[in-house]
């Protein structure tokens, strides 16, 4: 039997968790993404061997192997051990998208709070007793109470880069923010929220310098996409029924972690909160 829990990942800085193509692709390092909303996503395994690391530095390999499951040995078939804490993949919630006025607005879509709720929904409690699972998606178009009104008739009216979206109604969206905190934010529809992610990316271009002129190396000039600072993701795990207690964080349920590469130049930058462990 395996007992459910879960965690939302804050990131702090860009976070880059994909893959890397070669100069014959355009030199691009792309993003990992959900099949359906093309949103980005965090890997499992990415968060796993995080998590793994930090408790083979401090409490060394025995430790880690027991909670994460003992690596392949080469030539040695069988030799893995099954882990007692599965991942699944962190999804987005809530993307952090620049709008004049406001200036940021977190933006979501259907698909998403599902995942959520269905992740959440039998350990949040409701101002009304009820349960996360019971409640009620809010319908597109609806603005969270935050938002600043900019139109005459009083209703927030937004303008990102490919035009004007309007409001059509506002309301508390508090149950749906698992820090606690209502944001200025706005569900979208599950086929409009591809194109405003791709939009909110933070990319930077990259180059290394040849060593004798101030030129780009051949094939050292690339391109880097990553969800923004304060983006909010969830993700479901499951723990293997054990006498002992699995302490991730070094004895704490919420902390600060790195994920992703690039973390030389300040990508990778997390605050993890872990519930129901």
């Amino acid at each position: 039997m395996y007992k459910k829990a879960y965690g939302i990942i804050e990131t702090i800085a860009p976070v880059h968790v994909g893959a890397t193509a070669g100069e014959e692709s355009g030199n691009l390092n792309l993003i990992f993404r959900d099949q359906f909303t093309q949103t980005g996503i965090i890997p499992g395994s990415s968060i796993r061997g995080r998590l793994r690391s930090e408790v083979y530095r401090t409490f060394g390999e025995a430790e880690a192997n027991k909670w994460y499951g003992k690596e392949a040995e080469r030539g040695k078939p069988d030799s893995t051990t099954e882990s007692l804490v599965k991942f699944e993949y962190a999804s987005l919630l809530w993307l952090p998208v620049f709008c004049p006025g406001q200036p940021i607005v977190w933006v979501t879509c259907p698909r998403l709070l599902k995942r959520y709720q269905r992740i959440a929904g039998d350990y949040v409690t409701l101002e009304d007793g009820k349960l996360l699972k019971t409640a009620k998606l809010p319908a597109n178009y609806t603005g969270s109470q935050a938002l600043k009104p900019l139109d005459v008739n009083g209703k927030p009216k937004l303008f990102f880069n490919f035009g004007f979206l309007t409001i059509d109604k506002t309301e508390d969206l508090s149950t749906w923010f698992p820090l606690g905190e209502e944001l200025p934010a706005v569900v979208v529809a599950d086929d409009e929220i591809a194109m405003i992610h791709d939009m909110a990316l933070y990319r930077q271009s990259r180059v290394a310098l040849d060593k004798e002129e101030k030129k780009a190396k051949k094939g050292a000039f690339f391109n880097t996409e990553a969800l923004p600072e304060g983006s909010i993701l969830v993700f479901p795990i499951a723990l293997k029924e054990s006498q002992e207690k699995w302490q991730p964080l070094n004895k704490s349920a919420s902390g600060d972690i790195y994920l992703g590469g690039l973390e030389s130049i300040g990508f990778g930058h997390c605050y993890l909160t872990l519930k129901e462990v």
